[in-house]
């Protein structure tokens, strides 16, 4: 398979997915695809992701169906990188994950383009002040080193808000939860080409940390809007 149009997925759960899967959610849509854990393209069906046994619907298929909508001439590749219950510290260039992710991906653009990184993560911050406080500093560092090594400097990069029922997790759980998320919404003002997606009215699963399935597929839809807002040139490929 050639010339698709590639997007990374990676962070933690809630990039993962841990939706409930419904029927719509094991339909295939028409020219997009996901790169499997064998390392082949197959039909974007939930689960994307297969980092934990409990891996479900996520955000990776509503918004490649905007992208497809918005162009009927492309095809669209998602390469599933994201692993739950992971600190940004993780994700530092040399550690597993990041190879990891850094050789999927590289792999993925045998067949076509990377066109942005769309990234969630940050629960695992909301625990400790001083994370929550340094993650613009760290975020930048580890963004930085992944588009070098994938050799898409200018790659855009989109992330989330964490879902809004986390500031209200029992006895304080996530307690430095405002701090992260204002450092989220601040890292388009430090990071180029970087989009910020709110996730305002979201709910979560019952759990006050995971989204459920109708939101994540709304946070898809609002995570491909952001990527059409730095992008425009999307819905001109065809020319």
């Amino acid at each position: 398979m050639q010339n698709l149009q590639l997007f990374l997925l990676i962070g933690q759960s809630n990039m993962s997915g841990r939706g409930v899967i419904g029927p719509d959610d094991r339909e295939a849509i028409p020219r997009v695809f996901t790169f499997s854990k064998e390392m082949k393209w197959v039909p974007a069906i939930d689960p994307l992701h297969f980092d934990r046994p409990n891996a479900g619907a996520g955000l990776g298929r509503s918004f490649a169906r905007v992208l497809a909508k918005e162009n009927r001439f492309v095809s669209i590749g998602l390469v599933p990188c994201a692993v739950g219950g992971t600190h940004l510290d993780q994700w530092k260039p040399g550690g597993e994950l990041f190879e990891g992710a850094v050789a999927r991906t590289r792999a993925a653009m045998k067949s076509g383009r990377l066109r942005a990184i769309l990234w969630h993560q940050g629960e695992a911050e909301a625990h400790a002040e001083g994370d929550a406080r340094s993650y613009i500093r760290r975020f930048g560092a580890f963004i930085t080193a992944l588009r070098a090594d994938l050799g898409v400097s200018d790659a855009p990069v989109v992330v989330g808000q964490l879902c809004p029922s986390i500031y209200h997790r029992p006895e304080g759980a996530s307690k430095f939860a405002p701090i992260m998320d204002e450092q989220l919404a601040l890292l388009p003002l430090h990071v180029a080409n970087c989009g910020f997606v709110s996730s305002a009215g979201l709910r979560d699963k019952g759990d006050s940390v995971h989204f459920n399935t109708p939101s994540l597929h709304e946070f898809g839809r609002r995570y491909a809007y952001a990527f059409l807002a730095l992008d425009p040139t999307w819905v001109s490929l065809d020319e």
